[in-house]
């Protein structure tokens, strides 16, 4: 039987999607079953920061090994903006990098992002899935910031939860 490149690619493709979906299911599952677990007495936003806390440091330990600072640090601060982007590509959102105006900054825009509907299946409100992106992303630069010895930080100004159609973060040398 001949190679169907085609078909192969859409197979793919299809798989691809199918495992990102399952991505966001497979945290809200865990969450419901935290909740059980940890009883009554706690609250549901605790429980989702404290993961993603968890969440964060091991994907800002993950980001060291590379990040290249031989470049400089305008490269440098690039790179790390696209490792962000990556990751959460590889959930399946739209994810664009920029040169921000300013030395030493950059914006990361998330033009789609599967997090919310994956949130709202799960009746998560969705200032909760916004909070639990927030730690995520600003606890992965406690790492990277000791490691290279530097001072970035990462602001939300826009978010899709929110109803502002985009999420745009701003990452920036303090």
């Amino acid at each position: 039987m001949a190679f169907d490149a085609e078909r192969e690619i859409s197979r793919l493709w299809g798989n691809l999607h199918s495992a990102q979906d399952e991505i966001g299911r497979t945290y809200y599952r865990w969450r419901q079953a935290a909740l059980k677990v940890a009883g009554p007495g706690f609250k549901p936003l605790d429980v989702s920061l404290k993961a993603a806390e968890v969440i964060g440091t091991e994907i800002g330990k993950s980001f060291l090994p590379r990040l290249n600072w031989l470049k400089g640090e305008e490269v440098w601060l690039m790179s790390l903006a696209n490792s962000y982007a990556g990751q959460w590509i590889n959930h399946g959102a739209v994810v664009k990098v920029e040169k921000g105006s300013q030395p030493f900054e950059a914006f990361i825009r998330w033009e789609r992002c599967p997090w919310p509907t994956s949130a709202k299946e799960y009746g998560v409100p969705m200032e909760e899935d916004v909070l639990c992106c927030d730690k995520i992303l600003q606890t992965i630069l406690l790492d990277v910031n000791v490691f290279f010895n530097v001072n970035y930080k990462i602001e939300t100004l826009k978010a899709i939860p929110r109803g502002q159609g985009v999420c745009l973060r701003r990452l920036y040398k303090a």
